[in-house]
């Protein structure tokens, strides 16, 4: 038998530049908000205790310190990125806790039926805290997994995942809650509609499952996260959605928190699984 060589390496060229080609154009798929490249990361491995990481936030922004719970434990996590164990104060039973954000002296724990756990930021130190207030049944029943809040502003933020009150599938409910002399109260509600991007709208049962949402502290632009549906949604301040980028699941298979730095650089976590450690991707401004 004969091989002919120059035929088998002009074949394997012509494969491999191909290949080449189809995975360039899969990659540019997956595009990225002004001011980041959401397809280079540093990655920061999580310890054990936060592998399935389900929230982070900073206090007043400050990028030495990262705050995180996970979805099973009453923990607030601490620790440095880049650290190999994370130091935690206990603040309740296990649960299914979703999200977090730090108000001022107050950290804000959500629950995915929508109650808040609240306790002082200054507790969060130790491994305990004994302070620890229990909010429930201030939002419409439902699954919540998202909550922000910010110094410029005295309200929370609370998306819903899963909730009736929303009037279609390509639309998600949310509430602002405020502090009064009772506790927190419902003082709005808004909504993100999906409506001005038929194509996303139009994909076969297509429903947005936000999982996520945090402020651009310079632009007050919102972005908003969602694991199911493997997007990052920009949208104005009034919630208008801007833009929608798909997210490449070989960088984030369970995207479950997001948080900007007072350098405006934007974190984003994934929980982990049986082969893989959680972790915290972390995305420079761009100069």
């Amino acid at each position: 038998m004969i091989i002919n060589w120059r035929i088998i390496k002009l074949s394997l060229i012509f494969i491999y530049s191909f290949g080449c080609i189809a995975c360039g154009q899969k990659k540019n798929t997956y595009t990225s908000p002004a001011g980041y490249d959401l397809r280079h990361p540093e990655k920061f491995n999580m310890p054990g205790g936060l592998l399935e990481i389900s929230g982070i936030t900073f206090h007043k922004g400050n990028p030495d310190t990262l705050y995180a719970e996970q979805d099973e434990k009453g923990r607030l996590y601490r620790l440095h990125l880049g650290d190999k164990t994370a130091k935690y104060t206990h603040f309740g039973k296990d649960g299914d806790y979703e999200d977090l954000t730090i108000s001022g002296n107050e950290v804000i724990v959500l629950r995915s039926d929508g109650t808040l756990f609240s306790f002082p930021f200054n507790e969060s130190a130790g491994d305990h805290t004994d302070h620890v207030t229990e909010y429930k049944k201030i939002f419409p029943n439902g699954e919540y997994e998202g909550i922000y809040s910010d110094e410029t502003d005295a309200r929370v933020y609370v998306l819903c995942k899963d909730c009736k009150t929303a009037k279609k599938n390509n639309e998600v409910s949310g509430y602002t809650a405020g502090f009064k002399q009772s506790g927190y109260v419902v003082n709005g509600s808004f909504s993100i509609d999906f409506s001005g991007f038929p194509d996303v709208v139009k994909q076969k049962k297509f429903r947005f499952k936000p999982s996520a949402l945090t402020r651009n502290p310079r632009t007050r632009e919102w972005f908003i996260l969602s694991s199911v549906n493997k997007m990052l949604v920009v949208a104005d301040p009034g919630f208008k959605v801007k833009d929608i980028f798909r997210l490449d699941p070989a960088l984030f298979p369970q995207p479950e928190g997001i948080a900007f730095d007072k350098d405006l650089n934007l974190y984003i976590s994934n929980e982990g699984s049986g082969i893989s450690a959680g972790n915290v991707l972390k995305f420079k401004l761009l100069k």
